[in-house]
This record gives structure tokens, sequence and C-alpha cells, in this order.
């Protein structure tokens, strides 16, 4: 007999008389499930019982067409599952599956039926509930799965969830567990972490094998037997719901370089998830993708895996993911492919003889690279930055760095990032130097902003570090902050450079078109548009030494700033994301047409809601610009 006082905490069994939940009780039994099992499958008869949740957690699930299953929704403790057939005896319209260990109570349709006649109230909750739950399925099926591309099975693995490929439950230990004991949990489970677990039960951080063998095992004196997990541990580790989506997961871990993934749910620890999960959960072509970019040991395997990146970003868009999830997913996996490009590269260099330098330097990649807003097509856009090392050691410094440049750039483009038009590559003596260098061309940029010179800051100044000494690169952020509140005018240069042009709509809200060939009838997303945005939102970030990188995280910080209201900032968000999702999905049409990516669409050849879209996207960049001029045209003009 089941505990009669759970049931009365949950609807709509609390609206029932003490009589009725006994009677209930009475014929309820209990049962558990293993992790993975499914309880029933889609189109499966009616078991007779409404199942709900004691403890764990179960997936819904919904078979595609072309019979792919998707997990469509999520049940955990206190809630019910299997009601659709209740009143019918239908067959399920979904699955269930057991994403932990799982207790559910069955309570068999019969008596449900019976109260029912007698309590209308309870048949109305679950014919309520029956359809809330065909609005919400409809609404994810069309979201995620109405576009023509959807699910190719290269694609298809990158929307499998956490919860499907998880370890569970975590392996974990005890705060005063000793390094020694550890280690052998580790072995025994076949695990390379484990999570530490406080007085309580409760998550309080991880210790992974690498804090075992750096903090204990390669430190003379240290005892693995004295100390324990609680200095070993990292607390507050980064965790996942298991709700998300492979892709978002490794992006998310590549780009943070996690191999461990604590998978959470409202504080619970439900299991884990390791980036060998990730990359044994993919199909071949996706494998070459992510896992293999840092084994790769030639530039043809980089090619490939490069080659790959219309596919994901087709069937990212087919899932309707924000076009800005989806350029940083792209970037990161761009970043991972030029950083693997730089790592053979130097390693040929040694191999064929030549001496590196003993100084730190760093390999920056800058524009929409350093920004995290990279789409299918991006070229090179990268620099050097040296130590201050003595003018005495320059030959020596060229004489690898000169070579190694030069074979870079050949390198990245042969893998698929072509050679910048504007020459901002390693290979120009003009992007490389020491910190000094750089110092001194950063002050001239900003004390004499003739118009090239302003072309190259607004490459520059979106830089990250990709490999090497990344302390310069964030001392060179600080050079710059510096020589821009210095030069207070600098910034109204650039905005008399940058805001030249208008958005490419007229008075009566026509769309102006290009009227030279080859882009005759067109407009440009890019230069109509998002380049205004980027540009905007990037001179007040300098003004206010904003250190975030990508457009978004800088407006963000702005508004929390104030100088942005948050509807200013929304307007700025959504037109920047609408102009992003539809340049990429213009670049995809393009790729797959077996032309080159670029931004320039046919305005009239989009549907009458994404037409007004577009206008509302350029009257808020319009806006912006407005509001850009007035700000640091101010006594200046």
């Amino acid at each position: 007999m089941v505990d009669i006082t759970k049931l009365q905490k949950m609807e709509p069994f609390n609206k029932l008389a003490a009589t009725d939940l006994e009677q209930i009780a009475s014929v309820t039994k209990s049962k558990r499930f293993p992790r993975n099992y499914h309880i029933f499958n889609q189109n499966d008869p009616f078991a007779g019982y409404l199942y709900i949740i004691s403890s764990g957690a179960v997936e819904i699930t919904l078979l595609t067409q072309s019979g792919e299953e998707i997990v469509v929704d999520y049940r955990r403790d206190g809630q019910y599952f299997g009601c659709t057939p209740l009143f019918t005896g239908e067959k399920y319209t979904g699955g269930a599956r057991a994403v932990t260990d799982l207790t559910c109570y069955l309570i068999p349709s019969d008596i449900i039926r019976e109260i029912a006649v007698r309590v209308p109230l309870l048949r109305q909750f679950f014919n309520d509930a029956v359809v809330a739950q065909v609005r919400h399925l409809y609404a994810d099926i069309v979201t995620n799965h109405s576009k023509q591309a959807l699910i190719k099975l290269e694609s298809y693995p990158f929307q499998k969830r956490l919860s499907e490929i998880m370890s569970s439950p975590a392996i974990s230990c005890g705060a005063n567990t000793t390094a020694r004991e550890m280690a052998a949990l580790m072995i025994q489970n076949h695990v390379r972490s484990l999570m530490v677990l406080d007085a309580q039960g409760q998550m309080a951080g991880i210790v992974t094998c690498r804090d075992i063998m750096g903090k204990v095992l390669a430190v003379k004196g240290t005892d693995p037997d004295a100390i324990t997990a609680k200095e070993l541990m990292e607390d507050q580790p980064k965790t996942m719901p298991p709700s998300t989506y492979m892709y978002e997961a490794m992006a998310y871990m590549v780009g943070r370089r996690l191999k461990h993934m604590p998978i959470v749910e409202n504080g619970v620890l439900l299991g884990m998830v390791t980036m060998s999960d990730l990359i044994q959960h993919r199909t071949q072509k996706a494998m070459l993708l992510l896992g293999n970019i840092e084994e790769a040991q030639t530039l043809d395997e980089l090619k490939q895996i490069h080659d790959l990146l219309l596919l994901i970003a087709d069937g990212l868009m087919s899932e309707s993911r924000s076009a800005t999830q989806i350029m940083e997913t792209l970037s990161y996996i761009h970043q991972g492919l030029l950083k693997r490009t730089y790592d053979l590269c130097f390693a040929q260099m040694l191999d064929s003889g030549y001496n590196a330098p003993q100084i730190k330097h760093c390999f920056l990649i800058m524009g929409s690279g350093g920004r995290r807003e990279m789409l299918l097509g991006p070229d090179q856009d990268n620099g050097f930055i040296y130590e201050d090392f003595p003018d005495s050691q320059q030959d020596e410094v060229d004489a690898f760095f000169i070579p190694f440049a030069d074979k870079l750039t050949h390198a990245l483009d042969y893998v698929g990032y072509p050679l910048c038009e504007g020459d901002v590559m390693v290979s120009n003596p003009v992007w490389r130097g020491r910190l000094s260098d750089w110092r001194k061309r950063v002050a001239d940029w900003a004390e004499n902003p003739e118009p090239h010179k302003v072309r190259y800051s607004s490459i520059f100044f979106d830089f990250t570090p990709l490999a090497g000494a990344a302390e310069l690169a964030h001392a060179l952020q600080s050079i710059v902050f510096q020589a821009v509140r210095k030069s207070p005018s600098f910034l109204y240069q650039v905005m008399q450079l940058n805001l030249t042009h208008r958005v490419p709509v007229g008075l009566l809200g026509r769309f102006i078109t290009e009227k030279k060939e080859p882009y005759t009838g067109t407009l440009s997303l890019k230069k109509g548009g998002l380049i205004y945005i980027v540009d905007c939102i990037r001179m007040f970030s300098l003004e206010h030494e904003v250190r975030a990188l990508s457009t978004l995280e800088r407006l963000d910080s702005l508004t929390g700033e104030q100088v942005f209201s948050i509807e200013t900032a929304e307007h700025i968000r959504v037109a920047f994301e609408a102009l992003s999702f539809l340049r990429l999905r213009n670049e995809i049409k393009l790729l797959k047409e077996g032309k080159a990516p670029g931004s320039n669409i046919d305005p009239n050849a989009l549907s009458k809601g994404e037409q007004e879209l577009l206008r509302s996207s350029f009257q808020a960049v319009s806006k912006l610009q407005s509001a850009t001029r007035s700000h640091f045209g101010r006594g200046l003009g």
C-alpha cells in the first residue's frame, strides 16, 4: 500500500476526499525501473496505469517520420506520465524512458475512472492536461522539425540530449576521502573523476585524475593518505541539465577546456558526461568534426573536418536554434581548427631544424573570430605578440617567426581559411611585434586616426588569444583601453568613418538595393546592418572599457552599466539575431549551390513576414547609428 501522505501533496489528488485517497492507495503498487528502461513506447497498447514518479526522472519521446526518436519533455519527482489513454484506453501517443534509476507509483486506471464518476474535476484535470501536452509537443515538433533539411544522419547525434548518454549514477566520494582512496575508486569504476558530496549528500565539488596527479603525485612530500577530497576538489563546478543538447555541451566544454561535466537538475546530481562520452556517441563523420581535431596529425585531416561545417550548420539550423547559438558553436569549431593548425605548423618548424627562441609569444585571432561570431566563410585575421625581448634578439626571433608565419598562413589557407585580402595576417610584419611595439602602434592609431588606421583598429580591437601566452593578450587589451582614454577624439573619428553610410531602407520603407553587377538587385546584410551593430557596440565598449568579446555580451555589459535601456538593448539584440539568422541561412544556401558564402540577398525574394523583420531590424540599426553619432559627436563635430 502506498503512503497516502504523498498523494495528498500531488495535484489533482490533493482535491480528493480522504476516503477516495485511501481507496486509491489500497490498490496502487510501487515499481522500480532501471536507467534507460523503456516503460512504454509510442503506439504500445495502454498498460492500464497512471504513473506517478516517486524518485528519479523520465523523458517523454516521440518518433519522427523517419523513425528517429527525439526527446520532447521531462518529468521528475511528484509528476505523472502516461495519462493520455487514461480515459480512452487507446495506444500511447509517445514513449517514456527512465533517465535515472526510477521508482513509480502505478495507479490502476479503473480506480481513477470510478472516482471520476463521483468527482468530475478528476476527469477534467487529466483531459485539460492532455490538451496542454499536445499543444506543447506540437509546438516542439514544429519548432525543431519543420524545415526541409531535417535531421541528416551525420548531424543527428548533435541533437541527442545529455540524458541519453550520461553515466548514472555519478561515482562519488565524501569530503574526507583521501587521495589514495579516490585513486582506488577511479580505478575500480573505470572513471577519471569523482563527485565530492558533503555530509548531507549534496554536491560539494569535483576531483579529477589530473588533480590527483598534479597536486599529489607530482608534488614531493605530499602524502596521498593525508590529503583529502576537500583539499583537492574544485568547488562549485560547472554543471548542465539533462535536457542539454550534445552539440551545446560540446561547444561549452571545448571552449572552456572541460573534460568532465556533472549533470544536475534542480540541485540533484543525476549523472556525469565526459568529453569521451560525447566523442563516442557521434557517428563516423561527426566524430571527425570535434573529437579528432586535437588528435589530427595532418592538414588533410583538418581540411576534412572543415568541410563538414556546412553539414553541421545546416543540421543546427534545422533545429531552429538561434543564430547566435549556432555562431558560437561554429566559432568554437573554427577556433579548434585554427589552434590545431598552429600546433602542427609549430611542430613542423622544429622538426625541420628551426630553433624556437626562448621568449613568450601569443597567437591572436581578430575580427569575427575574436568575437566568436564566425559563420561559414571566415578568412584570416591574425597576429603575433611577443614579450619585450632586447633588440639584440630580433634576428633570432625573425629567423624563426617569419618562416613560421608564412607556413602558418598558407596552412590555414589550405585547411579552409582564405588569405586576408587586406593582409591582416602574421605573415605581414605590421601584425607581429613585441608588446612595446604594439603599444606604439595602438597609440599611433588612436592619436592619428587616419582612415586606414581606423579600419585596422576595427579589426584588431576584437582580438582574443588562441595559442601561447594569453597574459600578453590581456596586457595588450589594457594598452588599448589606455590609448583610447588618452585620445578622446579617437572614437569620434571612428564614428565619422564607420557610420558614413545608412541602412538600405528608404523613407517609405522600401529596400535600397545595389545597382551594379554582380550584386544588382540585392543588399548586404553585413555591410547594410550587422557591421554597424558590431562597430557601434565596440565603440561604446571601448569607451567604458568593457572586456567582453562577443557583441551581445558587450551589449549585456553596457546595459548593466545603463548605457542602454533594457528596451533599447532588446531591440538591438533582436536586430542582431535576425540579421545573423538571414545571413547564415544565405551562406548555407550559397554553399549548397557550389558558390562562395556571402551576405548579399534579394529582399524581394523573402516572405512578407521576413521582409517586415528585415525592415524592423534595419530601423533598430538606424536608431543605434543615430544614438552613436549623437553620443560621440558631442562637442567635436
